[in-house]
């Protein structure tokens, strides 16, 4: 069974993720809001060890611990490729702008419907461009469980008045790409409580 954690941290409160087996100590991160160092030694306390991180987009509050944690870790780090653009350049990901600029180190970019096996998690790339031009969702089919980033909140979605960020893509990603899958899959968005895909497809009033 997988089972997932979070650190909620930084400006923004971003919610960070690790996923792992039930009887592994090896997680997958994802979105190192800020302090990579501080992530790492959290994670070490409570006996785990990171396999591999993960970027749903490159906005500076979920990458301004990226390369602490890769470098702690001595890991890879993983985002869709759409994202590039964004994860390289200070300005199109605000953090020039947040007084702190920042370029994530990306070491394997994925394309769309890829799937990718670690720690002997399968998860699946899912492109929602909208928030921003390349972010993403993770899917683990296995538990039922879609990271969803800055994408789909709990009753709401992510803004749109960034850079390279498209209100109309952003509601036929969710609606075209996510709200397609299981009813009782659940979401785990970048701010803010845990949700469904049912409940969104029922209640989210951007959707409608």
């Amino acid at each position: 069974m997988i089972k997932i954690g979070r650190l909620t941290m930084g400006v923004c409160q971003t919610n960070c993720y690790f996923l792992y087996k039930e009887d592994s100590d090896k997680v997958i991160f994802i979105d190192p809001a800020d302090k990579g160092e501080l992530i790492y030694e959290k994670l070490m306390e409570a006996g785990f060890e990171v396999a591999a991180i993960l970027l749903t987009h490159g906005h500076f509050d979920h990458i301004w611990g990226c390369n602490e944690l890769r470098e702690a870790a001595g890991v890879k780090v993983y985002a869709y490729e759409g994202e590039k653009e964004l994860c390289e350049d200070p300005v199109k990901n605000v953090s020039d702008h947040a007084r702190r600029p920042y370029t994530a180190t990306v070491d394997q970019y994925l394309k769309d419907g890829e799937e990718l096996t670690i720690a002997d998690m399968t998860f699946k790339v899912i492109a929602t461009p909208g928030h921003t031009e390349g972010s993403c969702c993770y899917y683990f089919e296995e538990g039922k469980l879609l990271v969803s980033g800055d994408t789909l909140f709990a009753e709401s979605v992510g803004r749109t008045d960034l850079p390279t960020g498209s209100a109309s893509q952003l509601v036929r990603s969710i609606k075209e790409k996510l709200l397609v899958l299981p009813e009782d899959v659940k979401v785990y968005p970048g701010h803010g409580v845990d949700t469904t895909i049912g409940h969104e497809a029922r209640y989210n009033p951007f959707l409608g």
